[in-house]
């Protein structure tokens, strides 16, 4: 099979090139390469694989990398919160308008089979169950509760603290950030093509990926990224909230085999023709913020993180999903526990050290 990695010399791409290369694929990348995450310049590719530079919201670049290619895979887009709205149009720019440009290049060029990176962010704050009305959705965190140190969710009814469940698949969508907002838009996006051109779509809505190579000392990288690069410098990794947070991290090795069983259901008579077809991509194993910043300094030798209580706004307090139809449909399974997989992270590179 040929394929196409849309973003494939960034993180997850370059992980889910190597896995697809050992596989027996003829692997393509098409990445923009943008400064602000390869301040280095180009990083180096998996052997085997086409480097084209090009940004995706660009139709000609589009059909020229799409030319005689089988499938997509779409890693391709501006990730994390981002510094303040301002961001928005970048986030617009890069996610959505790259996905439409995208999917109108596939139209032209037959390309029926998309897997596309999707995040657990468009959930929003998740699942959770009030001791009065059963399951809910909660309304944003206010800043007045944060400040006070509340941050648990509370009951609109009762006000009191709401107790976390695992979000399915078929939860409504939920987005409440730019980023999140864009990523539930590239699944609409791509969920109208399908129904439009008879393409199948796979839908990862990973969790957090952690793992070498992730960009370092940036506002757009994930939490993982930040603390590692704290215990780089020797400083403590700085927890927001009271390090609560529930979350499941997942190694980029996990999600690059999820990318590959999410190809072959594309090509297969269970990958219906025009749907999309959402599949959460988790380890399957519950962990705080804390529990990361812990587990990750002791592994680094580092200083013992440090509780702020400070927050941003646009975070949601716990979001955790069951892989279950992931692991029942695709036949998947992770393969790195969390201990193992931040034990390697500890001591691997980040990109640009």
């Amino acid at each position: 099979m040929k394929l196409l990695i849309a973003g494939g010399a960034g993180f997850i791409g370059s992980r889910v090139a190597a896995a697809a290369l050992a596989a027996g694929h003829e692997v393509t990348l098409l990445d923009a390469l943008l400064p602000s995450v390869h301040p280095d310049g180009a990083p180096a590719i998996p052997e085997g694989a086409h480097l084209i530079r090009g940004d995706v919201c660009d139709a000609e670049t589009m059909l020229a990398a799409l030319d005689g290619v089988d499938a997509v895979c779409h890693q391709a887009a501006k990730v994390g919160l981002g510094i303040d709205f301002s961001d928005a149009p970048d986030y617009v720019r890069h996610n959505d308008l790259g996905t439409a440009t995208l999917l109108a290049a596939m139209t032209q060029r037959g390309i029926c089979r998309l897997v596309l990176a999707s995040s657990m962010v468009v959930y929003g704050e998740g699942a959770y169950t009030s001791p009065t009305l059963g399951p809910v959705s909660p309304p944003a965190r206010t800043a007045a509760d944060l400040d006070a140190g509340l941050f648990e969710p509370r009951c609109p009814r009762s006000g009191q603290p709401l107790r976390p469940e695992l979000v399915f698949e078929d939860a409504p969508l939920d987005p409440r950030n730019v980023y999140a907002a864009t990523k539930a838009m590239q699944e609409y996006l791509s969920a109208a093509w399908a129904r439009d051109t008879g393409g199948r779509v796979a839908a990862l809505r990973y969790h957090n990926v952690y793992g070498p190579r992730m960009p370092k000392d940036t506002p757009y990288a994930g939490v993982a990224s930040i603390f590692r690069s704290a215990l780089a410098r020797g400083e403590a990794p700085q927890v927001f909230e009271d390090g609560g947070q529930r979350r499941d991290f997942i190694s980029v090795d996990d999600v690059a085999a999820a990318n590959l069983a999410a190809l072959d259901w594309t090509s297969s008579e269970v990958g219906q023709a025009g749907q999309l077809r959402a599949f959460n991509v988790g380890s399957g194993q519950v962990r705080t913020i804390g529990d990361l910043a812990k587990t990750l300094s002791a592994a680094a030798g580092g200083s013992e993180p440090v509780v702020t209580g400070r927050y941003r706004l646009g975070d949601v307090r716990h979001i955790t999903a069951s892989s279950q139809r992931l692991r029942d449909e695709l036949g998947w399974a992770p393969a790195i526990s969390f201990e193992a997989g931040m034990k390697s992270f500890a001591q691997e590179p980040l990109r640009g050290e």
